[in-house]
Parts: C-alpha cells; structure tokens; sequence
C-alpha cells in the first residue's frame, strides 16, 4: 500500500479542521452525552484552538494519505505541550485517527511506527498515550503494538470526566 506522512502547516488548518471532527465524531458522539460532547468538539476540536496547537512548534500534526488521499492524521506533543507527563525522554501520541474507509488495513501500526521514527530521532526513549478504558478496541491495537499501561488520568468530554489509561512503547524494547 503506498503511504505518505506529511507533516501540516497553517495551510492544512481546513482539512485538519474536517479532519479532525469527522473521525472523533464517528469514533465517540454515540458514546456521550450529546450536550457534553458538542461542547468539547466545539472547543477542543474548533479552528482557534487546532489553529493555536499548529502554531506551537512544541506539537506536531501528520495528514496520512493512501495513494494521494487523505486517509487519517496524528498528533505528536513534545515538551510542555504534553498533556501529563512532560518527560523530555518522551513523545506524546496525543491522536492518532484514520477515517472508516481506511481502518483495517494496518495504517495503525504504521502511524505508530512512524511516531517511533520521529521519536527516535528526535533522541527520546518511549512514546506514550492516554486512551479511553471503554475504548477496547484501541487499548488491544495499542497492547498487540507493543504497548503497556502505567497509569491513568481523567479525562474530560463537556462535563462528563472520564478515565484514561496511559499506555507507553519503551524504543528499548523495538
């Protein structure tokens, strides 16, 4: 399968824009309350605020294109911009969504093994990620990927706190 990681610029706001709230709308909305979540799809995921995280050099977001279509993105946070750890040995995998019609087809793994590319290079020793515990689906992608749980934190939808459990991948262990 020919992929291409392309890394956005303020250019991408729109796609990233689309993007971003078409895949968390298919992965979530049925799981939320409907107030709650057009909150935070209307905050987290608005152009102000992906327009502010494109604009700090501390995160990064890749389109994923198959065969020069846009099939998926992530989302990698270094620094300060990570949501909890903030360990300079670590990458944050914050998002990592690939649209229905290429899900299946292994562009999962390549996007985390392109994140430990990136997080090898940059000289980090682990990437790390928080995902929802109700989300069983992706806790057994991540733990099949290679990766473990050692931790949680709450996580929030609107009103509605949830948990998530962070989940790392050592690059000692590759």
């Amino acid at each position: 399968m020919e992929i291409l990681f392309k890394p956005c610029s303020d250019s991408d706001l729109d796609d990233l824009f689309w993007i971003s709230r078409v895949t968390f709308q298919i992965a979530f909305e049925a799981q939320n309350n409907p107030e709650d979540f057009a909150h935070y799809i209307n905050t987290a995921l608005s152009k102000k605020t992906l327009a502010t995280e494109l604009s700090n050099p501390e995160c990064r977001f890749y389109f994923v294109y198959v065969k020069n279509t846009l099939a998926g993105f992530f989302k990698l946070n270094d620094g300060k911009a990570q949501t909890d750890i903030f360990d300079n040995k670590a990458l944050e995998l914050e998002r990592i969504y690939v649209l229905e019609d290429y899900q299946n087809l292994g562009i999962g793994r390549m996007i985390i093994e392109e994140a430990l590319k990136i997080a090898g290079d940059a000289g980090k020793t682990y990437i790390w990620l928080g995902v929802w515990e109700e989300n069983n689906k992706a806790i057994k992608f991540y733990e099949d990927n290679g990766f473990v749980k050692f931790g949680r934190h709450p996580y929030y939808i609107g009103q509605d706190k949830q948990m998530d459990w962070l989940m790392k991948l050592e690059l000692s262990t590759l």
